[in-house]
This record gives C-alpha cells, structure tokens and sequence, in this order.
C-alpha cells in the first residue's frame, strides 16, 4: 500500500491500493491516537509529556492522546515523535526500544502504515510511583 499526506483542514494520510478498488483515508489524529495508546501499554511508562496518563485517558477519553504525539511524514513513511516520563526502577534503554517496536507494530496492524521512525525523548522519572 502506498501512503501519501494530504493538506487538508484536518490532516489525513492517504492509503492507494494497488488493486484500484479505491483509497482509504485516516485523520492524522487518528495515527497518533494510535501511537499514543501504543506507548501508554509498555510497561515502565509513567505517562505521556502534558501529563497524559492511563487515569486521564480513562476520562478525558481517547481523541486528546493525539496532542502527545507529533507525528510527520517522510518519503510515504510516518515519522512518530513522542516524549514520556518513565517510571523509576526501569531501564530507559529498554523502554525507549518497546516503545519504538510496540508504535511500529500498532501503526502496521492497524492501519497498513509504515513507520520510517519512533523518535522517544525521556523528559523525566517518575519516582512516586504514581500517574
């Protein structure tokens, strides 16, 4: 599947099939709520950079985890940027690596596109150990 960005009011990639059958278009907010909920599932991240938790994405809901992640497109690959706050005790390295491969593997299961790269910057550790 080919990807390409579209300028519209609302950013949308857009994926060509081959086959001719159409296009299928996804909000890019769409991409990085994806990302985001991705990030959120390795074990060992605190919480999202603007204090984007499980807690608060239980009650805020979904749509706001795309303001955490920025995400690009790069020669039809999606370029994913994302900032977090780990938990005490962890290995940063392994993190950041999970992290990259769990927003990879997420983007491609669900939505076909590939990611050119998963840029992780730890901004900070948390040791309460609360969210």
């Amino acid at each position: 599947m080919e990807a390409k960005k579209e300028n519209t009011k609302e950013t949308t990639f857009t994926l060509q099939d081959e086959s001719g059958a159409g296009f299928i278009q996804v909000a890019d907010d769409v991409v990085s709520s994806i990302a985001a909920l991705a990030v959120l599932e390795v074990d060992g991240v605190s919480k999202l950079t603007g204090n984007i938790n499980n807690d608060i994405v239980a009650k805020l809901g979904k749509r706001n985890l795309a303001k955490a992640v920025r995400i690009s497109f790069d020669e039809g690959k999606v370029v994913v940027g994302v900032i977090l706050e780990a938990k005490f005790g962890y290995n940063l390295i392994q993190i950041s690596k999970e992290v990259q491969e769990k927003v990879k593997s997420s983007l491609m299961t669900m939505t076909g596109l590939e990611c050119k790269e998963v840029n992780v910057k730890i901004s900070g550790i948390d040791v309460d150990g609360k969210n």
